[in-house]
């Protein structure tokens, strides 16, 4: 018979092969799950499961998630993204460089709005990858910029890896919020900072939108289309994390509210129809859909997994680690970055994440910054090949002369920009912390 922390072992590695030959996620969680713990403990371990499911279908904080992914993809598919980014370009091209920084700033406003990588990818590729090319900029900066703009939806709350965080690991949802704000602005301007020192020291790679185009637009008309196009989604975001943060309204009233603004936006720029309002549902349903089945599915794994003492197994992987504390955090975040490379961020979250918070939340770690650092790291996984999904996203929907080796040449300084940002947020812990312990969370 074997040992318990051998069979953990195995369905471990059983779970990762079953990863690599393409079997879907939430299916090898639940088989892998099952069939470990049925050998390991026969059917009775499974007598819980029928409270833990019920616990995840009537937990009041998961409406949240349908309502914000509604708001971002009503605002998506309504096509009131195409005339942001049209504003963004019009007041940013004049600068070397300019047109990338113009796709940063608007993943920020797209991530704050919508939070879904894939919108914003997609959007990005079909209106300005064929542009950007026809003015002279590098075909990879440009796919970098894309790439890297999409995954800022993923930290720039209000985001879904932030409302998942916040039930893992029992912190709360206005906490992780407030204290994402920084972070997720230092990874923008790292880009920004990026894009303009590489435009001003390689002009030819980002060259500037000649003057007399820019002057077709007159400043007024300018004005009027900022007001109209950016500003309704910026009060709507700001109402959205104002009513979070501030201990106003919980995240699932919140989230409401914001599902409820995003179609008055909608309707006010005459774009809401029943067709819209019929794909914006079914996408909606298909997402949310998504994520409910693997957080199920992972409630399999995670019983079977600490019913054979995994956890245990991992505290003593962690004791053979020299170094201290600082030591064990780097670890996981190395262990979080290699993952990133074969599974997405919401499997690495729901596996990756309890087996090795207990271990450092017991060495004294604060929780909110450690949720921070493991945020910031699974931006990684959105650009990192073979199964990155920005750069999937990005070659369907790019010119043909725009290859998979440009798209992967491109991400490579935005992921080590992300690096850069994790070391920050590891040095200073106060660039995460700041906000909540300001507004008093």
């Amino acid at each position: 018979m074997l040992e318990p922390q051998t069979i953990a072992l195995l369905m471990l590695a059983a779970f990762f092969g079953l990863l690599m030959v393409g079997i879907p996620v939430a299916t090898t969680l639940a088989v892998v799950g099952f069939v470990f713990g049925w050998i390991g403990f026969g059917d009775g371990l499974f007598n819980l499961l029928p409270a833990r499911f019920y616990g995840i279908v009537a937990g009041y904080q998961w409406m949240a998630i349908p309502l914000f992914v509604f708001m971002g993809v009503m605002l998506e598919k309504s096509r009131l993204a195409d005339d942001l980014l049209d504003v963004m370009g019009l007041v940013a091209g004049g600068v070397r460089g300019g047109m990338g920084v113009g796709i940063i700033l608007f993943g920020v406003l797209m991530g704050a709005t919508t939070g879904i990588v894939g919108a914003t990818v997609i959007t990005l590729g079909l209106l300005t990858l064929p542009t950007l090319i026809r003015r002279g900029y590098d075909k990879g900066i440009a796919c970098g910029a894309i790439c890297a703009s999409g995954t800022l939806g993923q930290i720039i709350p209000p985001s879904l890896i932030l409302i998942l965080l916040s039930d893992i690991m029992q912190l709360s949802v206005g906490t992780l919020f407030a204290a994402a704000v920084m972070p997720g602005l230092l990874l923008a301007g790292l880009y920004i900072i990026y894009l303009l020192v590489r435009g001003w020291m390689n002009p030819e790679l980002m060259p500037a939108i000649p003057l007399e185009e820019r002057l077709k637009v007159s400043r007024r008309e300018l004005m009027t289309r900022f007001w109209k196009v950016v500003v309704p989604p910026v009060l709507l975001v700001l109402c959205v994390l104002g009513a979070i943060v501030g201990g106003v309204a919980a995240p699932t009233e919140a989230a409401s509210m914001g599902a409820v603004g995003s179609v008055l936006i909608t309707l006010g720029a005459r774009r809401l129809s029943f067709k819209v309002l019929k794909d914006v549902a079914l996408e909606t349903s298909k997402i949310t859909a998504i994520m409910m089945l693997i957080l199920m599915a992972a409630q399999v794994f995670a019983l079977a997994f600490r019913g054979l003492q995994g956890e245990e197994l991992i505290t003593k992987m962690f004791d053979l680690i020299p170094g201290g504390v600082n030591s064990d955090i780097w670890f996981m975040m190395l262990l979080i970055f290699v993952l990133g490379f074969f599974i997405e961020w919401i499997e690495i979250s729901y596996i990756a994440v309890p087996l090795f918070m207990p271990v450092l939340i017991k060495q004294g770690v604060d929780p909110v910054w450690l949720a921070m650092l493991i945020t910031v790291n699974l931006q990684s996984s959105f650009l990192t090949p073979p199964f990155g999904w920005s750069l999937f996203y990005l070659k369907g929907v790019a010119p043909p002369e725009v290859t998979i080796r440009d798209i992967y040449r491109g991400v490579v300084p935005f992921i080590a920009l992300q690096a850069v940002a994790l070391f920050l947020v590891f040095i200073f812990p106060e660039i995460a912390l700041w906000l909540p312990k300001v507004i008093g969370w």
